[in-house]
């Protein structure tokens, strides 16, 4: 059975998702989750340009990734989502997740937390760290890595930096 990881990147798909993240992970499916693009055929087309035939793409809303992700698949997928907030709407969906990667996440009205370093900026906010924690007490890696060569900080580590 192939494995599930999923990125939080506000970006969803673009040349670190296709040059570094999927062959470092051997993905062969990616699914990017965001309701306003996959109801915008530009949008899509705009998300997919640069996609290589070689991985199976799916632009979805989330009840239609809820029913993706239900499917047993014997490839590796990519899930992206834009915030952690999606991610609560996910919860059982994530069961069988192999480690979840923050990426790139912009600031936001609601962010009060940020983390800068040899793994880029990210923003956080109150509800961001409640919907990550959550996961990660289920046993699930949760690490910031922008890509699979740059160093990552682990949940835990940030977890001691704000507390």
């Amino acid at each position: 059975m192939g494995k599930t990881y999923i990125r939080v990147d506000d970006r969803l798909i673009h040349g670190q998702t296709i040059v570094a993240w999927c062959p470092a992970l051997s993905i062969k499916e990616i699914i990017a989750i965001d309701d306003e693009s996959a109801k915008n055929p530009m949008l899509k087309s705009i998300l997919t340009m640069g996609v290589p035939q070689n991985y199976k793409t799916h632009i979805v809303t989330t009840e239609e990734a809820k029913k993706l992700l239900k499917e047993e698949s014997p490839i590796n997928r990519l899930v992206i989502v834009r915030f952690p907030e999606k991610l609560e709407e996910l919860k059982e969906e994530m069961e069988q997740v192999e480690m979840l990667i923050l990426g790139n996440i912009a600031k936001r009205p609601d962010t009060v937390h940020k983390v800068s370093g040899a793994t880029g900026i990210f923003y956080l906010s109150d509800r961001d760290v409640s919907i990550i924690d959550e996961i990660a007490s289920k046993g699930i890696e949760v690490c910031f890595q922008q890509v699979p060569t740059t160093s990552k900080t682990t949940w835990e580590a940030f977890k001691k930096s704000i507390n």
